[in-house]
């Protein structure tokens, strides 16, 4: 299976992504963009055009006296009324956009979570997943979005002013227009800035996510032991100032061209049309070149108001290509295809599961996990898959859950290779129990349930609990199986131990219907009471049920109808517990073994 690969590493399609960025938008909320264009739009006209530019040159004619009083108050009424029209555009923009950004940022974050809930479990086990991951993130997190709003919008409304000011400055002189041809070459420097900045962010990406990692395990509970009991805490913070210093060196590799490239602009953007508007329109006003002072003052201001204008477009052309490289990244992330792909078929009730001559290799590993395995699990069989760790058995997991396709061979699903079935549909015959089981910030009853229960459906959540073993202790909490674990967002949250949050996750088995157990190492976390306990309620609860045991501890394989002993990604033997023992081989002498921690016997090598 290939690892996370971005489609475009190198030739980023800048148009395109604007398009993209704008129907992502469109569709989150219909109204943030026309309102954004508008707001812009009508700022740049009123500020730039009528004050900076008509205003200034009614004002003038008024003093040189060659416009009438009444003239004046009838443009002042008319800019009075332009100037209201324009509040009042700002403040309806405003409202409008603080709600449609509210809807854009949840659309947008439900896009994300779900694409991350689909994507394949192999992306999460690739460190160039978390690298693009973290890129799509940034879009939201660093306000992209809204950046290209506010870019586009002024992109638009200051062309509009633009046009308006460069008319009124034709009018009196269109020379003062070849001063401000110098500021198209702004737009290339601008340009080519914002792609040195998308290179610099780029490569400083997995850096900042070795820092934020630093941050992260600093706050966690999780952590919080081993850091206060161990030097592990000044391994992490080296790798922190390793990260730190590198993304300096980029910064720095980096801020030398946009140095250079910030001189160009400010020569082209600003020194040569200021310099040259201004002496050309003091020369021509000196010489009395057809120039008098209103005419002087309002070039000035409108050659003030083109390059403003002007330098505003290339920013935002500039800004506009820089965020557009960004959503690459969300593109990227968007349109990843999964490479587990669905089947047309139903998987319907179980029958039987077979692996035939299955080899498996994770997408970033050298050697295989699984070599020639051929094991099948008949309806109804309790069965026991053991061996030490690193055998290969979550491995067997994943393929039965489908999260990998073997790379070799194929797994049957009733007979028929479970490529050919829609994967929720052959995962919903399942109910399993992970070795790495996870508890969430939500209530106990969500824990169980995986949802928000109703009265009826709590009941079924206190029979579950009751069952894991965990029922006593889930009483003493504050609000019983109401309280939400953890503290992080509830004060009245509760902690549980290491024990009590495995039975809860069990519980989890008991709560549901499902056709096959799977209980990967589903007692790591207890005692041998606690695990005879759990393993007794486990037979009553899936009698008649399928169940597979997965486990390097050999208790549950007593209690088994078939076993199969991996070792090296292999089959080493198979049978029932009594043959196995006869045998005297791998599973005779783990068993003899693990017995002796008990019984106190010590066991020779040979068993």
């Amino acid at each position: 299976m290939p690892r996370w690969v971005p489609p475009h590493e190198e030739k980023v399609p800048v148009f395109k992504n604007v398009i993209y960025a704008m129907k992502i938008l469109h569709k989150a909320d219909k109204t943030v963009m026309p309102f954004a264009i508008l707001a812009q739009t009508s700022t740049a006209v009123f500020t730039l055009f009528f004050q900076g530019v008509l205003f200034l040159k009614v004002l003038l004619s008024i003093i040189e006296g060659e416009a009438t009083f009444e003239y004046f108050t009838k443009c002042l009424l008319l800019f009075f009324a332009v100037g209201m029209v324009y509040e009042v555009i700002i403040i309806i923009c405003d409202y409008m956009q603080n709600v449609a950004w509210k809807k854009v940022y949840k659309g947008l974050n439900n896009l994300i979570f779900r694409k991350a809930a689909e994507l394949d479990v192999s992306c999460y086990e690739d460190p160039a997943f978390y690298d693009a991951y973290m890129r799509a993130t940034d879009i939201l997190t660093r306000g992209f979005f809204m950046a290209f709003a506010v870019d586009l919008s002024n992109l638009l409304g200051n062309a509009i002013a633009l046009v308006l000011v460069i008319g009124v400055v034709t009018t009196i002189d269109p020379r003062y227009l070849i001063f401000l041809a110098p500021v198209l070459a702004v737009f290339v420097v601008q340009i080519v800035r914002s792609k040195l900045f998308y290179k610099r962010d780029l490569e400083m990406t997995t850096n900042n996510r070795i820092k934020s990692y630093t941050e992260r395990t600093v706050f966690l509970k999780d952590f919080s032991k081993d850091m206060r009991t161990s030097n592990i805490f000044s391994v992490i913070l080296n790798r922190f100032y390793k990260a730190v210093n590198d993304n300096v060196r980029i910064i720095k590799l980096y801020g030398r061209k946009l140095f250079v490239l910030n001189i160009f602009g400010s020569l082209f953007g600003e020194l040569i049309p200021i310099v040259g508007t201004y002496s050309y329109a003091s020369y021509q006003f000196i010489n009395n070149s057809g120039l008098d002072i209103a005419g002087f003052s309002v070039v000035l201001s409108s050659i003030n108001s083109v390059r403003q204008t002007t330098m505003t477009i290339a920013d935002s052309i500039a800004e506009l290509s820089n965020v557009a490289l960004y959503f690459q990244n969300l593109r990227d992330f968007f349109e990843y295809e999964t490479q587990v792909k669905d089947g047309a078929l139903q998987a319907g009730e179980f029958e039987s599961l077979e692996f035939k001559n299955v080899y498996f290799k994770y997408p970033t590993a050298d050697k295989y996990s699984l070599n020639g395995v051929n094991l099948k699990i008949n309806k109804g069989e309790t069965t026991a898959v053991v061996g030490v760790n690193g055998a290969g058995k979550t491995t067997l997991v994943k393929l039965m859950l489908r999260f990998y396709d073997a790379t070799e061979g194929e797994v049957l699903y009733n007979g028929i290779n479970v490529k050919e079935y829609d994967a929720d549909s052959l995962r919903r015959r399942f109910a399993t129990v992970f070795q790495d089981y996870k508890t969430f910030a939500l209530s106990v009853n969500e824990n169980v349930l995986c949802h928000v229960g109703d009265d009826e459906e709590k009941l079924i959540a206190q029979q579950a609990l009751i069952q894991s073993g965990v029922w006593e202790k889930i009483q003493t909490l504050p609000q019983g199986a109401d309280t939400v674990l953890t503290r992080e967002f509830d004060e009245k949250g509760a902690g549980l131990s290491g024990g009590e949050q495995q039975k809860t996750a069990t519980a989890r088995l008991f709560a549901r219907d499902f056709d096959v157990a799977i209980l990967d190492e589903p007692s790591s976390a207890l005692d041998p009471i606690a695990e005879y306990k759990m393993y007794e309620n486990l037979i009553k609860a899936t009698e008649n049920k399928t169940v597979v045991y997965i486990s390097h501890r050999l208790s549950s394989a007593v209690l088994s109808d078939k076993i199969f002993v991996l070792g090296g990604g292999r089959v080493l033997e198979s049978g029932n517990h009594n043959d196995l023992m006869q045998s005297g081989g791998e599973y005779s002498r783990m068993f003899t073994l693990q017995a002796s921690r008990y019984t106190g016997e010590e066991v020779s090598d040979n068993g």
